[in-house]
């Protein structure tokens, strides 16, 4: 489709935008949305007429009602306020001001949302509005941000002719079931992974799982993991100085928000002064060394993917395993929820803010199987992870071109 498309000239000032079908001229003409669309604004039941019963009317009070673009029945209603009809546009009018997506269904729209009769053109340029910060302008500074019925009929959007605004909605529209496809496939990745974890681990009391590779038939050992690791942490000390450029990209310090998700975030990282050296010996992390975040969001586990880069920050403890311990097997078996409810999440105490210590750390107790097991186990779990992380990749990608897209193809 984009092979269809003409690049505008930029020396050309006309209200046009950067990429274009083929066959488009015309300038593109400013217009207030309410002269475009019809606008419903949404009416809350009383909550003595909310339910959790399917058969009753699907009821959409905000951002929490939609997905991915897309309306998620999760309350329902018997009282009928204000309705927005199958395919109808919603669009929030409360923090988060400007979210939008679509309804598959004919719904009850509370206050917080309202119904615009409109087409994919009008369902995309809406998005872009709400990505590039359109509504923000209609902030007063309170805690709660809203917008009123004025507010979005006197909204300036430019529009083509319908020809143009059919053939650039149904480029979206098409994009737009890539990515949601891509999205389906990388949910069913992950519930598929829950499920293995649950069957691939023994649950409470069992001394095998339900779930075993062939060949393997003994039970189970109970260790501590302070017997099969050192868990420590920093002495307390912050490095004195942190820097930022990319010369010492070598030392960088790995913090909580670095840990998540049994895996490095390093979205926003921080490099070290590499003149405290003191403190960099005391810290160095060496691959396959476990992390865990301590203070605050705990219980969030990471494995160092290489030697000589990383540096322990304060408030992430490292777990370096004993040999013959498979640390992506430990990862997995400690980054499940089953884990976290059973072993963590009593140790951690809450006076201030939560936290483990290292005495409590080092006695979680694990369920450890012999070396080759637990190889077996990590490497189907390593190739599952990647696999996920290949699909998050593809996605995120596609994402981005759709941003792309939404700027050089709107005005």
């Amino acid at each position: 489709m984009v092979g269809t498309m003409a690049k505008i000239d930029d020396s050309v000032k006309k209200k046009v935008p950067e990429l274009r079908f083929k066959g488009f001229t015309d300038e593109w003409e400013q217009r207030k949305l309410g002269d475009e669309v019809r606008i419903v604004m949404g009416q809350s039941p009383n909550s003595e007429n909310y339910t959790d019963d399917p058969n009753d009317y699907i009821l959409v009070q905000g951002n929490a009602d939609m997905k991915n673009g897309r309306v998620l029945p999760r309350v329902w209603t018997t009282q009928v306020t204000k309705q927005a009809e199958k395919d109808d546009l919603i669009l929030s009018v409360r923090a988060p001001v400007g979210d939008i997506g679509k309804t598959a269904y004919d719904v009850v729209i509370g206050r917080g949302v309202a119904a615009i009769k409109g087409n994919e053109f009008i369902f995309q340029n809406l998005g872009k509005m709400k990505s590039d910060g359109y509504w923000t302008r209609y902030s007063t500074g309170s805690t709660f941000e809203s917008i009123n019925s004025t507010d979005i009929k006197e909204a300036i959007i430019s529009v083509p002719a319908i020809e143009e605004q059919d053939k650039i909605g149904s480029f979206f529209k098409q994009l737009d079931e890539t990515i949601a496809l891509h999205q389906r496939k990388l949910d069913l990745l992950k519930e598929q992974k829950k499920g293995f974890l649950q069957k691939m681990f023994p649950k409470n009391g069992a001394k095998v799982p339900e779930l075993r590779f062939a060949g393997f038939a003994d039970d189970w050992e109970e260790r501590k993991l302070s017997d099969i690791s050192n868990v420590t942490k920093l002495a307390g000390f912050e490095f004195t100085k942190y820097v930022r450029y990319q010369e010492s990209g070598k030392i960088i310090a790995l913090r909580g928000l670095n840990v998540k998700n049994g895996k490095l975030v390093l979205d926003e990282v921080k490099y070290i002064d590499d003149s405290d050296f003191s403190k960099l010996n005391r810290s160095k992390l060496y691959k396959n060394d476990i992390l865990l975040t301590y203070v605050g969001t705990v219980g969030e586990l990471a494995i160092v993917p290489e030697n000589d880069k990383y540096y322990l920050a304060p408030n992430v403890a490292r777990i370096r395993l004993q040999d013959h311990v498979n640390s992506i097997f430990v990862c997995q078996m400690m980054n499940d929820s089953n884990f976290y409810n059973r072993i963590i999440s009593p140790l951690i105490a809450t006076s201030s803010q939560p936290a483990l210590s290292m005495e409590n750390v080092r006695k979680f107790q694990l369920l450890m199987p012999d070396y080759q097991e637990q190889e077996k186990i990590g490497s189907f779990f390593k190739q599952l992870d990647d696999t996920i992380a290949l699909h998050q990749r593809k996605l995120d990608l596609l994402k981005e071109q759709k941003k792309g897209f939404l700027q050089k193809m709107f005005v």
